[in-house]
């Protein structure tokens, strides 16, 4: 009767220390309902963090780029190739519900003083079953689901990146483009100035040192579009290595023709959790762990397993093609640890540890991404504003370039001026496509801190 109890009682003592308990996300950890300072839209239909790249990326060079870069990136090939041994490890936790099943065969001659030799053998079948009652077997399963589940969110963290790197290098490449463009005709125009200057020098109305400095100018550009040459080959030459194919020129378009939204909408900071990898592979990391230290529990509880063995045997001195009798056993085992050197201690407290440790790198995820996120939407809007900035200074510094010309043909302003207006206007436009840049880098950087839509 008492024994009876007590094996009633099991089950409630297990619910009791929580060996059986499933995960739950943790209530104390807060979660933000707005954005700093941002207004927001929660519609699905212009939430960034719903849209998918293709809708956002439109450039059709840029989306055959990304689609090769799905394809043959080495980093992504791995992660998925971790998916699949997670998998695997997952099936294998849920055949250990199943008993394991063996064969055996000895056969024996043997034979005293040279008498004739005595022939055995024993055919068997042989089966082991551990009995889940203390929940080993069906913690080693969640732990292994919550990896496949870390792997799987590994993996769509790798394709996010890779999606945004490749947006950006193509970006990138375009910008360089411009710059290149900006700097050749700045410097036909600088050489123009010079054979002007020269012009001026014959007539007796300049001077040789305004030539040879507006001459030191003209090298200094075309050492600055060597350099900018240089980081054109360099970006392509790192686009294809993303891309998993040979070093070579990347067909792509131009910087004007790329349209961006006039306004991006981040949804709630809510939808973070659904929608980063990065946090679902972290909540999964703090899944595996608790289940861990459900493990780290169940091991202070005994184990017990089932051992069966059936076949035949002619031990008795049957002829071997009939048996003298059937082999049949069965063993029941219960190992209840007693004393391991506090083992069991130690490895519960370290599986605590490591559950908190998660715990802690949950709760600084969801930090990191509505930092990511604010960052991000206030890159693209003070990115917005400096480029129409840049546009009104870049025409009122042309007016000015091209009335010191003037002045400088028709009367005594030096060539000082005239290259301070040039320098000013160089610089302008410069800075409007690098601001252009970074607000594309905005609109990149919000697709990947939402957790790259839908891909």
């Amino acid at each position: 009767m008492k024994e009876r109890l007590i094996f009633l009682l099991l089950p409630l003592l297990m619910s009791g220390c929580g060996i059986y308990n499933k995960y739950e996300r943790p209530n104390d950890i807060p979660v933000p309902l707005s954005y700093r300072d941002i207004p927001l839209s929660e519609r699905s239909s212009d939430n960034l963090a719903v849209l998918s790249w293709r809708t956002l990326f439109t450039d059709t060079c840029l989306q055959n780029l990304i689609d090769k870069g799905l394809e043959h990136n080495t980093e992504l090939s791995i992660a998925r190739l971790r998916v699949e041994q997670a998998e695997a490890v997952l099936l294998s936790s849920k055949l250990a519900y199943l008993p394991s099943l063996s064969a055996d065969a000895e056969g024996s001659l043997s034979s005293i003083d040279g008498a004739k030799p005595g022939k055995s053998y024993t055919i068997a079948g042989k089966a082991s079953w551990e009995i889940d009652i203390f929940g080993k077997v069906t913690n080693a399963k969640r732990e292994a689901r919550a990896e496949l589940e870390k792997t799987r969110a590994y993996e769509l963290a790798v394709q996010t990146q890779l999606i945004a790197t490749i947006a950006d290098s193509y970006y990138m490449l375009l910008t360089l483009d411009r710059q290149l463009e900006i700097n050749r005709a700045t410097l036909e125009s600088w050489e123009k100035t010079v054979h002007a200057m020269e012009v001026l020098k014959h007539a007796g109305q300049q001077n040789d040192t305004d030539v040879l400095q507006a001459q030191a100018n003209c090298l200094a550009l075309r050492a600055s579009l060597s350099q900018t040459e240089q980081n054109i080959h360099e970006t392509e030459n790192s686009l294809s290595v993303l891309l998993g194919i040979a070093p070579q020129h990347i067909h792509r378009g131009t910087i004007a023709d790329v349209q961006l939204p006039p306004t991006l909408h981040a949804g709630v900071p809510l939808q973070l959790l659904e929608n980063r990898p990065d946090i679902r592979q972290a909540e999964a990391e703090l899944a595996k762990a608790f289940y861990a230290t459900n493990s780290a529990r169940a091991a202070f509880y005994p184990g017990l397993t089932l051992n069966g063995t059936a076949g035949w045997t002619n031990n008795a001195g049957g002829a071997i093609i009939n048996p003298a009798q059937v082999l049949l056993s069965a063993v029941g085992s219960l190992t209840q640890p007693l004393f391991n050197k506090g083992e069991n201690i130690a490895n519960l407290r370290v599986a605590k540890a490591d559950q908190e440790i998660a715990r802690k790198n949950f709760q600084q995820a969801l930090l990191n991404a509505g930092q990511e996120v604010n960052d991000a939407l206030t890159q693209y809007q003070m990115a917005d504003k400096r480029t129409v900035y840049y546009t009104n200074q870049i025409d009122a510094l042309r007016k000015v370039a091209h009335k010191t010309e003037l002045l400088m043909k028709h009367s005594s302003v030096n060539y000082l001026e005239v290259l301070t207006a040039h320098r000013s206007l160089l610089t302008a436009e410069l800075s409007q496509v690098q601001s252009c840049f970074e607000q594309i880098q905005g609109m990149i950087s919000l697709y990947h801190a939402l957790g790259g839509g839908i891909l």
